[in-house]
């Protein structure tokens, strides 16, 4: 398979496993969405769910946190790690979207990762997910998988990105990056698999027999 046949057949095989994949963090809007985002840097998806009922009963609105007392919200979200700069960047962030956006969060790359604990990744889930925007965000699964079926060489996230932009059409993006996740986490998991296990390394790399090697994000 040359590599453009491969992301199709990739993209064929993900949409017939995960037809509408769901978005992993529970979120009523675009506000809980950039906060469960925030918070699952380097934590998992699992313990995210298990904290934001608590965070968000004590406020679920920009208005309710920028005014929450900082120790309540750390104290809340101190089991997703990195707690005090988390809670910090929720409170921060509240505040600016209270003072500069009208209480609403902008659907403006630019302006997400302007927002304090927003990085590029955050900020696309965000415009991918609450505002339909087209947009791949890269995580750690994408980076590994991107590498294991060769569409990109992996030196980094910002390469990865722009490596599957080009082989994807844009309208298969803000379905396409979930699905690789689910993928990844079912089936191509960092120990689960190692480029010779699952069905589409197997189907794709038919005389692959050595373990592939990955450059981590």
């Amino acid at each position: 398979m040359t590599k453009q046949q491969r992301a199709d057949y990739i993209r064929s095989r993900l949409g017939q496993l995960y037809p509408d994949p769901p978005v992993p963090l529970d979120h009523t809007d675009a506000f809980t969405l950039l906060v469960a985002v925030l918070l699952s840097a380097q934590c998992t998806d699992v313990r995210v769910n298990q904290v934001t009922p608590a965070l968000f009963r004590l406020g679920n609105t920009p208005e309710a946190l920028a005014a929450a007392p900082l120790d309540q919200i750390e104290a809340i979200v101190r089991p997703c790690g990195l707690g005090p700069q988390k809670a910090r960047a929720i409170k921060q962030l509240s505040s600016i979207l209270m003072a500069e956006h009208q209480g609403q969060v902008p659907a403006s790359l630019e302006a997400l990762e302007r927002l304090p604990g927003v990085g590029h990744k955050t900020a696309q889930v965000v415009m991918a997910q609450a505002f339909g925007i087209p947009s791949f965000p890269v995580d750690t699964h994408i980076h590994r998988l991107a590498q294991r079926w060769s569409l990109t060489e992996g030196k980094s996230v910002v390469q990865t990105e722009r490596d599957l932009k080009r082989l994807f059409p844009v309208e298969s993006w803000n379905k396409l990056h979930l699905q690789i996740i689910f993928y990844g986490r079912e089936f191509c998991s960092a120990r689960g698999c190692d480029g010779t296990v699952c069905e589409i390394c197997r189907t794709c790399f038919p005389n692959r027999r050595k373990p592939v090697g990955t450059k981590k994000a």
